[in-house]
């Protein structure tokens, strides 16, 4: 079935910053679970170089194709001066776009896609590249281009591997892309004939070549390219290097290259990662420089020059404005010394002297987001429950806080020839949505640029309030309550305790609807919902995060119980119907916390470890894995023992509900089976759901995250006592 274009939507809600309170007079009908799973989210928003337009990336449940799809959409201003309303069109329909990069002149919009039609591997100029899927074809990820101004998408690099980063040229007459060294025909049959199908593990991996490519000179080629028929692709020349026609090489890395950037005078960064995208070496992901030129043999790469030499994995590398420094922030690790985990904060490094900086060394808290702004930074940035938009001008100084509405500021984006502001908000009674602010000191006062999730607006949404108690050693530890419907403030309620993975994130006052974070719908059907931020959350201060070390499941698993004992003993919480929940990180904590206690009613875990030596060696990201602990399986023999739920497993009364990845790396799937096993030998009600194809993170089929919560939903009813 061919997809149609979709009409342009005009934007008329610019003062609907608070739109639960257009409607708080009227009965709304509660959540239903099949609205719950058609929610939007949003993983892209780029800011065009006049501050006039904005790219969104959209992600929502395809239910026909049975897949997320991915797509691009675009907010133009009404007028010059932002008073009259502004339109969304949708940009993209392939489903299969991510991405989006302005070029610095503004007339044309980068992206990746997977998307490939035998039509567009004939170079076929006049064909639909968002035709239907059935003349799809597995293919690589490439990079499209687009005009803002429309026009069909078209492709600008080629060959059999992803193209994994690109970047613009500050000329916007040049791309860089980073891919896998491309091998020429020979050498895959040589491979072939010598390996059959056996998997050279780690032996056969080979890092990224990095290439520049002439703009308009691709933009020629397509234009010109004679008109062919969708059967004509065998008659197609191929090169024979697997390369993109015109791509000249720039330099090569033994590493994959997971980011490019530029920088306003033409130096060229990358940030890389292990080949395998396995955790196992922190020095794996650094931050690089070289100046690019244009060799015209494979053999005269650039080298680069390394930046970043520390402790820590970098994520999320831009330049500042002054195209000396390289702002990045940190996921795990520690930029000043030997690996320790600390919350994600923001540092810069000077690209000439690799002097490293940390911005804003008193705040408490976790930067989430960041983007440069002047000479400085806006960040949006944690503390406790709430996450707030900050600006800070220098790395001695302070983070500002700006003046905008209690919930959760996520995304920021700005550019430097605008002094707009376009970011994503949420609470917990309104759902994610883009905003548009025309300055920094207009936080409170943005207009609302999309309204993909106006649904949830005519909803019943459960409330919510931060709750405090005193864990057994005197820290005061925090979580949310998220109350049933209509039943705010009550007394005396069926509590579902359910943890946030990471163990580094924290839950708050924010909206997220998806298979991983479920708790409005818990809270719909009836639950008291408990989120607690235990020891090992982020947005309470590097110590606090800390205090997990070595006691990886025993101190959180005190501070939860504690938790619980507080809203049992503040009569908040039904002794009687106590349930328990989460997936990853969350599900570590189910499985520790049901051999600690037999109150629980009901629990719902899913890829959770029960024991941590198997788990150390199978996991991607096993230095974590050993600080926790403190040390490798045999150096720590006696904590992975003490912290391990399989060696207590025979104190469990609790019925247990289990889902997990086939494919899952991150906890292996092995795990499940061996809970599983345990309960089923001592008789304890269970049951395990595989979702085959997935990893750690249930995204390939949408089907599979709704059959995950309906199912758990059912158990907690089932055994939990709440009808």
């Amino acid at each position: 079935m061919r997809i149609h274009k979709t009409a342009v939507v005009a934007v008329f809600f610019t003062c609907a910053f608070f739109v639960q309170a257009q409607t708080e007079n009227k009965a709304k009908p509660k959540l239903m679970l099949d609205e719950f799973f058609n929610a939007v989210s949003f993983n892209a928003l780029e800011m065009s170089p006049d501050g006039k337009s904005v790219v969104i990336g959209t992600e929502r449940a395809d239910w026909e194709q049975q897949i997320f799809r991915k797509d691009l959409w675009l907010w133009r201003d009404g007028n010059n001066d932002g008073g009259a309303p502004g339109s969304l069109i949708q940009l993209t329909q392939s489903g299969q776009d991510s991405e989006p990069k302005w070029s610095p002149d503004g007339k044309w919009i980068a992206f990746l896609s997977e998307r490939k039609t035998s039509a567009e591997k004939s170079g076929d100029a006049d064909s639909d590249s968002d035709s239907d899927s059935d003349s799809k074809e597995e293919g690589a990820t490439q990079v499209y281009l687009i005009s803002p101004d429309g026009g069909e998408a078209f492709v600008v690099t080629q060959g059999a591997e992803d193209v994994h980063a690109f970047a613009w040229a500050e000329d916007s007459q040049k791309i860089y892309y980073a891919t896998r060294g491309p091998w020429a025909k020979k050498q895959k049959d040589d491979y072939k004939k010598e390996w059959k199908d056996v998997v050279q593990y780690r032996t056969a991996e080979r890092g990224d070549d990095i290439f520049v490519l002439d703009v308009p000179a691709a933009i020629a080629a397509h234009i010109a390219a004679p008109a062919k028929s969708k059967d004509d692709s065998d008659n197609v020349a191929k090169e024979p290097e697997d390369l993109t026609p015109g791509a000249l090489p720039v330099t090569t890395s033994p590493l994959r290259v997971d980011q490019l950037l530029v920088s306003r005078d033409g130096k060229l960064a990358f940030l890389t990662n292990s080949i395998n995208q396995r955790q196992e070496k922190v020095d794996d992901v650094e931050i690089y420089v070289v100046n690019p030129h244009a060799p015209s043999a494979i053999q005269n790469y650039v080298p680069p020059r390394r930046i970043t030499k520390n402790q820590a994995v970098e994520i999320n590398p831009r330049w500042a404005a002054d195209s000396r420094h390289i702002f990045f922030s940190v996921e795990v690790g520690d930029v000043f010394g030997a690996y320790r985990d600390l919350q994600p904060h923001l540092y810069w490094v000077d690209v000439e002297t690799g002097k490293v900086e940390q911005w804003a060394k008193d705040f408490n808290g976790q930067i989430v987001r960041y983007d440069v702004y002047g000479n400085g930074v806006i960040v949006t940035a944690r503390l406790g429950t709430e996450v707030q938009m900050y600006t800070a001008d220098s790395p001695s100084g302070s983070l500002h806080l700006m003046h905008g509405q209690r919930g959760t500021y996520e995304e920021v984006r700005t550019v430097s020839r605008s002094p707009r502001v376009a970011f994503t908000y949420s609470t917990l009674t309104q759902a994610e949505e883009v905003y548009l602010a025309e300055g920094s000191n207009q936080i409170d006062k943005p207009r609302a640029i999309t309204s993909f999730n106006k649904l949830f607006t005519e909803r019943d949404l459960p409330q919510g309030k931060p709750y405090q108690w005193k864990a057994d050693d005197g820290t005061t530890v925090e979580g949310m309550l998220v109350y049933p419907p209509g039943k705010f403030e009550a007394k005396h309620l069926p509590m579902f305790t359910f943890i946030h993975g990471g163990p580094a994130d924290a839950d708050g006052n924010h909206f997220e609807a998806d298979w991983y974070q479920w708790a409005a719908l818990a809270a719909t059907n009836g639950w008291l919902v408990f989120e607690p931020n235990y020891r090992g959350s982020t947005g309470y201060g590097d110590k606090f995060l800390m205090e997990i070390v070595p006691q990886i499941v025993s101190r959180p698993g005190k501070d939860i119980l504690e938790g619980v004992d507080a809203l049992v003993k503040d009569g908040i919480a039904d002794p009687e119907r106590l349930a328990v929940g989460g997936y990853s990180y969350g599900g570590y904590m189910t499985n520790w916390l049901i051999t600690q206690t037999t109150r629980w009613k009901a629990a719902v875990t899913g890829a959770g470890a029960v024991e941590h030596v198997g788990n150390w060696g199978n996991d991607d990201t096993t230095y974590d894995d050993a600080y926790f602990l403190g040390g490798r399986p045999w150096e720590a023999q006696q904590r992975y023992h003490d912290e391990a739920a399989i060696f207590q497993i025979d104190k469990v009364r609790t019925p247990t509900h289990m889902v997990a990845g086939a494919d899952d790396i991150r906890v292996a799937v092995l795990e499940d089976y061996l809970l599983e096993h345990a309960l089923y030998s001592l008789g304890i009600p269970n049951a395990l759901l595989i979702f085959p194809g997935e990893g750690h993170s249930l995204s390939k089929n949408p089907w599979h995250g709704k059959i995950k919560v309906r199912e758990e939903l059912k158990w907690l009813e089932k055994y939990g006592g709440v009808k």
